[in-house]
Formats: C-alpha cells, structure tokens, sequence
C-alpha cells in the first residue's frame, strides 16, 4: 500500500461517501473506500487498476463526468499541473471539501498553500513522511480550460519555425530540453516506414519527424495523458496529422517500426525511475523490423550502451556534448 494512501485510511470516516481519487495509486485504496472514483492521467496505473477495479476509473485530463461529494488530490510533481487540478475538482465542488495528501519532501506543505484561494486550508495528518491536507471550497472557481494553460515556443530549424505547445505537467513545460535539441541533430537518414516517438512528451521529435519524413508512417506515444493532449496540439499547431496514443511503456507500441526515436523519460513525481527506459532498451527489437533502428539520447552517466549491445545490436556514439550522448543501433 502507498503510504499516501496509508495516510487516507487512517482518517477513513472521512472518504465513507462518494470521493473522487485524483492521481491515485495503483494499490488497494479503491478496494477499501466502497463509494469512491478514480481519475487517472498515467495509463500504466490506470491499466493497474482497471483491470482489478472495473468501471471504477477513469483516465483523461479532466475529471470524470460522475457526480462526486468531495475529492481527494495526490500531490503531482508540477506546481502548474498542481493548480489546473485542484481548480478542475473545485470548480465541481462548491461548498464541497477537497483534501491534498503529499509526501513532506515533494512539497506537499507549500502545495497547500495553493488551496487558499478556495477557503481556509487546515492540516488534517502527518504520517509515513506524508501530510493530509483539507479545504473547503466556500470560492469555486471557473472550469478551468486547459488549453489556455498552454505555453507556446517556436524552434527555429533547418526547415522552417516549429511551433511547440505544452500543457502544465508536461516534461520540459515550455521550453526544449538540452537532451532533445541535441536529438533533433541526428534524425538524417532514417530508413522509410514507420517512425515512433517514445516518450514524446510535447511532440517536438514527432512533429520534426513528420515534417522531414512525410510519407512516413509517424506514431507518437507517451504514458502521460497530458503530454498526449500536448503532442496532438503540437501537430495541430504545425499542420501535422500523425498518430498519438497513451500506453505504459514500448509494450503499447506498434510491430515492425523502421525506427524507434527516444529521449526516454526516466523521471515519475520526486522519484528516479528507470524502469520505462530500461524496458525500452531490452524489448525495443520485438518492435523493430529488422534492420530497424533505434536512435536516442541519454545522460552521459547512464550505463545504456551494454543494454543496447545485448538486446539490440552493435551500439554507435553518434555525438556527446553537454553532458549526454547519442546512441544508434540497427536491429539484426
């Protein structure tokens, strides 16, 4: 059981009526509070839990059309994310109380201070490094819309400004990553087909692909709901069409791709993890055509190369600069 949710059942009179679940946990939390809904925007906990909470769940950018009493925020990474929810529930919850549960060291104290602008916040809990936080909504706000939320940036390129939009939550918000401009450099040459953006995060590398490889098949995909939210605005902000799709990892991926671009994400809320990297490493062949590619970019410390060399096939160093390198392998 996450200790977040540890902390909910300690105060468990509290959530006895309908409670909506915002970021939740993929554990047992649904199965100990009999009327309470989920709202997910990470596909692999909403897939974890749907599978065991049938119906229960829902997984998207704003909240669940399901009438709630009050709601139950778990404290994302994202200050800026932090505000759109907590407006995104309030404005559904006039004269309703929305609870804010955090670890201590992800800020969850200064998040509270958010909440002020419903009412008065009051700390309800302090356990398991976590707080338990409660407002009662006496100023609802509008329903915020996300799209005005976004910031917009144009990358000038080689051929032509590229116009990048990001929603709150997002990697990199509003402005491009070290890693991925370096990326950007090494996509020449990539065999025709069909092309995936992992971990496409605003859409840049899957946008630049599109435009560069027309007649290829592009196909974007994120674990993120916002980021797949942003990647779309993206291709829309550049005339792109290209394919989009929230899944957990390089298991949703399609089959026979002639390449695979990636600057794999390797960050979950204040905790690092390399999980979805390393999986992309060890099973990116099973979705390779053969003589299919895999092109990413990685902090220089990350021990890749050996991964690449047993999985994949003899990996290249294609540039190392600023701190990260370039690796290419072809699927034999």
């Amino acid at each position: 059981m996450d200790p977040r949710s540890e902390v909910l059942l300690r105060q468990a009179e509290l959530f006895g009526g309908s409670v909506l679940l915002a970021g939740l946990p993929a554990d047992d939390l649904l199965g100990q509070l009999p009327m309470a809904l989920g709202w997910s925007w990470h596909a692999g906990d909403h897939a974890r839990l749907d599978a065991r909470f049938a119906e229960l769940t829902t997984f998207g950018v704003t909240p669940p059309q399901a009438p709630f009493d009050s709601a139950v925020l778990f404290l994302p990474k994202s200050r800026e994310l932090t505000s759109y929810l907590l407006d995104a529930v309030a404005a559904r919850l006039p004269g309703g109380v929305i609870y804010l549960v955090g670890e201590k060291r992800a800020g969850v104290e200064r998040a509270a201070k958010q909440m002020a602008a419903f009412g008065t916040p009051r700390k309800l809990d302090s356990a398991r490094h976590c707080q338990l936080w409660q407002v009662r909504v006496e100023q609802a706000p509008d329903t915020p819309e996300l799209s005005s939320l976004a910031q917009h940036y144009s990358l000038q390129l080689a051929d032509g400004p590229l116009n990048v939009v990001t929603l709150p939550g997002v990697f990199s918000h509003g402005r491009l990553d070290v890693g991925s401009a370096l990326l950007l450099d090494y996509l020449d040459k990539l065999p025709g087909g069909h092309l995936l953006d992992f971990g496409c995060g605003a859409g840049v590398l899957g946008a630049v692909l599109k435009r560069r490889y027309p007649d290829s098949r592009v196909t974007l995909l994120d674990v993120d709901a916002f980021a797949v939210a942003s990647s779309r605005l993206t291709l829309a902000a550049n005339g792109l069409q290209a394919e989009v799709i929230s899944g957990d990892g390089i298991a949703a991926a399609p089959a026979e791709l002639s390449a695979i671009l990636s600057n794999p994400p390797f960050h979950q809320g204040v905790h690092t993890h390399y999980q979805a990297s390393e999986d992309l490493l060890r099973q990116a062949a099973k979705h390779l055509r053969k003589g299919g590619q895999i092109r990413l970019v990685a902090n220089r410390f990350l021990k890749y190369p050996p991964l690449i060399e047993q999985h994949i096939g003899a990996c290249h160093t294609l540039a190392d600069a600023k701190g990260f390198r370039i690796y290419k392998a072809v699927s034999g």
